[in-house]
């Protein structure tokens, strides 16, 4: 009965959910089997299939097994649709993914209905209520008038009548859920009704493109790695790197991840702290997402300063890049033989060798110097927004330096300090570049920001992206890269 009424309720609060779709479900799906459920959900008419079986099996199953039908057969109904559940998000050591509470291996509380289930069916479970009422009835018309009938006859009317209790029960507590979702208008115990506001990716308007840098097909769009990091460029709102870690926990990351790739985005630009996250993301979900990882230099290692290089690369990473901050400092503090000596230690390896900064002054100093990566990597938006400080009160290599407390001079809120000198560099480069702060750090709107790095030549860009952006973004650079008209540069790439 207990299973019944659980099975009832999902089903019901399903159907009456207006917005109610297994997409989300499905799409979210990892491990082995993924593939089967991501295949239900690429057709909308195999997922109205889906949907259909969803919420009318659970009802169905959950009705016969409350009220005693057919039970035997209903366990075995209920199994095998819990074995579909069960296998969608397997708790082999990655529950954190799923839709279940708590963390768990193994044995959930799908399985665990699952194995009473199957016991039920292999024991073959005789039932109770309505299934009880039919066996008194079969005696009652076989022995009408045996005495020696009359113990077992009047025991099973005992349990027929005892099982039927199961009506008024279900009455109850059908009538204690209406009021419920009646008052709350919502059934927050479940996630049959609850609703993420968020595109899903049926709503996807295409394929992303791709390029390449080097021998790596990458997604035009690139998964931007401080929002996961928790690194927050939000001005003057002290509380947002808080509230952004508090946001996306282990979990939330993961989803986010997955929804990247299920987007089309394949590849993400994280910082070098963030790579156990992504060596653990990678592993438990056998993700072939592409890591470009950003190193810097490792001054108390006496004996090698470019020892993140190597580490980073046992970790797994796909390309390396000298991180932007990084290179300004190294620039200008006239230590190019350390940003040349970088390079070479990348390609050394064997790996693609990116150089990445804040101020265009230290890609035009190192192109000076013959020091010319793989690919750049250059901050790339306009300066048209309101918190953009004066450009006569702009500095080179003040990014990610000194905090003024004058209004007008940098505080965090302005990355691409001379636009038309990043442009007029990017359009005379013959290696690929990668735009990053390409919103400024959420002061542009996407569909500016995108149409600008790319028609300013920008063969990538790299963008920061909560779970709830990631399908509308994609979308944005599909129809950006589209209706592209004022580029100049070549795609490199």
């Amino acid at each position: 009965m207990a299973i019944g009424w659980h099975f009832l309720y999902e089903g019901i609060v399903k159907c009456v959910s207006a917005d109610w779709s297994s997409e989300g479900f499905l799409t979210g799906t990892i491990g082995f089997t993924s593939g089967f459920y991501h295949w239900l959900a690429a057709s909308p008419e195999r997922l109205q299939v889906v949907d259909v079986m969803n919420v009318y099996g659970l009802m169905l199953i959950g009705i016969v097994l409350f009220l005693g039908i057919v039970t035997r057969w209903a366990s075995l109904g209920g199994f095998l649709l819990l074995v579909l559940y069960y296998f969608a998000y397997p708790p082999f050591g990655i529950s954190l993914l799923g839709p279940h509470d708590g963390s768990v291996f193994i044995v959930n509380k799908i399985f665990i209905e699952a194995a009473i289930l199957a016991c039920l069916f292999f024991i073959k479970e005789k039932g109770y209520g309505i299934d009880n009422l039919i066996a008194y009835l079969k005696i009652e018309k076989e022995f009408p008038s045996r005495e020696n009938e009359k113990q077992e006859t009047d025991r099973t009317r005992r349990e027929a009548i005892k099982n039927l209790a199961s009506l008024p029960i279900l009455g109850a507590l059908s009538w204690s859920a209406l009021k419920t979702n009646e008052k709350y208008n919502i059934d927050a115990t479940t996630g049959a009704t609850i609703q993420i506001n968020r595109m899903y990716l049926s709503e996807l308007k295409g394929s992303l493109p791709k390029g390449k840098i080097e021998n790596h097909e990458l997604s035009r769009l690139v998964m931007g790695g401080n929002l996961i990091g928790g690194w927050a460029h939000a001005r003057d709102l002290l509380y947002a790197e808080s509230l952004f870690k508090a946001y996306n926990t282990e979990k939330k990351i993961f989803e986010t991840l997955m929804l990247c790739e299920q987007a089309g985005i394949n590849c993400i630009n994280i910082g070098y702290p963030t790579m156990s996250m992504m060596v653990k993301y990678r592993k438990v979900t056998g993700s072939k997402i592409k890591l470009i990882t950003q190193v810097g230099i490792d001054e108390e290692n006496k004996q090698d300063i470019y020892d993140n290089v190597t580490r980073a690369i046992d970790n797994g990473a796909d390309i390396l890049q000298l991180q932007g901050a990084w290179c300004d400092f190294l620039v200008r503090d006239n230590r190019l033989d350390i940003v040349a000596g970088m390079m070479d230690r990348i390609k050394s390896q064997g790996y693609t060798a990116g150089l990445a900064s804040h101020t265009i002054d230290s890609l035009i100093i190192c192109e000076e110097n013959g020091i010319i990566p793989d690919y750049y990597m250059k901050t790339m938006h306009h300066d048209n927004y309101w918190s953009a400080h004066p450009r006569e009160n702009r500095r080179p290599f003040e990014v990610d330096g000194v905090r003024y407390v004058e209004h007008d001079r940098f505080h965090d809120n302005c990355f691409c300090l001379f636009p038309d000198r990043t442009v007029e560099f990017v359009n005379r480069c013959k290696v690929p570049v990668m735009g990053f702060k390409v919103l400024a750090a959420g002061a542009i709107p996407p569909e500016d920001g995108f149409r600008w790095a790319f028609e300013n030549g920008a063969d990538f860009i790299c963008v920061g992206m909560f779970d709830f952006q990631v399908v509308n973004d994609v979308n944005i650079c599909i129809d950006t890269l589209n209706q592209l008209k004022n580029r100049e540069r070549e795609w490199y790439g």
